[in-house]
């Protein structure tokens, strides 16, 4: 059977396209539904209060980075969106007095604009906010050097070269409005998946590279971030791929309730549970890792009830 056009742009594949049935299934989930469908190699946790959620986020860092040794090297990939833990974590690295220097950070992603990265001085560069909200604020004594701090770029070979002899012990992330992780979009319909999108076992061995990004990426980075300027939003960036996200010992992923809305994060956690695997929503390949952890702010699963505003 042909699937159907995306509704929210026909040119492309998306969640839009998934079977009826599906997504009205997935609107029905209540919380506690949600809650249970954690099962082995994926796990749903809940928190009750956006304080012990972003600290929980930022722990994460100091999890992966305590154990570090200049022969044993360990890190941790992280996002863009959210950002709330970044200044937690440089403050617990601070007052704990931990020694991070051997280890190592991937930032997930990068804006791609005029043949080339956006520059650090760019208002949207995902690299000045890492800097800025995070490491620039740890102790000189007790922070890494520069040399393992790993950003994507438009050259993006010594990127996917930092991934060896480092061990990720998390790959950490938001999930977009398009159901991504990073900037791993669903494909344009178009050439060889003008009828179907792209099967699992293509779409995972995709590594860091130069994508172009979904309307609703750029919309909603434009709503989070640019103020509403959907036309301040580059239409291309770098992004880390699946190939480098099966590396990563876990993968958590954080759900406040103000980057995706309430089907969304119902969506994704139902068919990662279940195992319903389809490239027009990225995130549900998570189903294939034998690690990922989904975290929600309870309050900010919410309803899928219509509701006229």
């Amino acid at each position: 059977m042909v699937r159907k056009l995306s509704a929210i742009a026909p040119q492309w594949w998306d969640y839009t396209t998934l079977n009826d049935d599906l997504i009205e299934d997935v609107a029905k989930l209540t919380l506690k539904d949600l809650e249970e469908l954690s099962r082995p190699g994926f796990e749903v946790v809940m928190y009750d209060t956006l304080e012990e959620f972003y600290l929980a986020e930022a722990l994460e860092y100091v999890e992966s980075w305590r154990d570090s040794t200049e022969d044993n090297p360990t890190g941790i990939c992280g996002p863009i969106g959210p950002t709330e833990q970044l200044p937690l974590v440089a403050r617990l690295i601070n007052e704990l007095n931990l020694d991070v220097r051997s280890a190592h950070f991937w930032g997930m992603d990068e804006w791609y604009l005029d043949g080339k990265e956006v520059d650090p001085t760019h208002p949207l560069s995902f690299e000045r906010a890492d800097r800025e909200l995070c490491f620039d604020r740890i102790q000189k004594n007790l922070v890494m050097p520069d040399t393992n701090l790993h950003f994507p770029k438009a050259d993006t070979q010594p990127y996917k070269d930092s991934w060896s002899g480092v061990q990720c012990k998390v790959m950490q992330g938001g999930q977009g409005d398009v159901k991504h992780w990073a900037f791993n979009d669903p494909l344009a319909r178009e050439g060889a998946h003008q009828d179907a999108p792209p099967s699992p076992e293509e779409y995972l061995k995709l590594d860091t590279r130069i994508v172009d990004l979904h309307p609703l990426t750029i919309a909603q980075n434009a709503r989070t971030s640019g103020g509403g300027n959907i036309s301040l939003v580059p239409t291309q960036a770098i992004t880390v791929g699946p190939v480098e996200t099966w590396k990563a010992e876990r993968v958590s992923i954080w759900h406040a309730g103000t980057h995706d809305n309430p089907f969304g994060q119902r969506l994704t956690a139902f068919m990662i549970s279940k195992k319903i695997i389809d490239s027009s929503v990225p995130m549900s390949l998570l189903g294939l890792h034998p690690n990922v952890r989904f975290n929600y702010f309870r309050k900010g699963v919410g309803s899928c009830n219509v509701e006229m505003h």
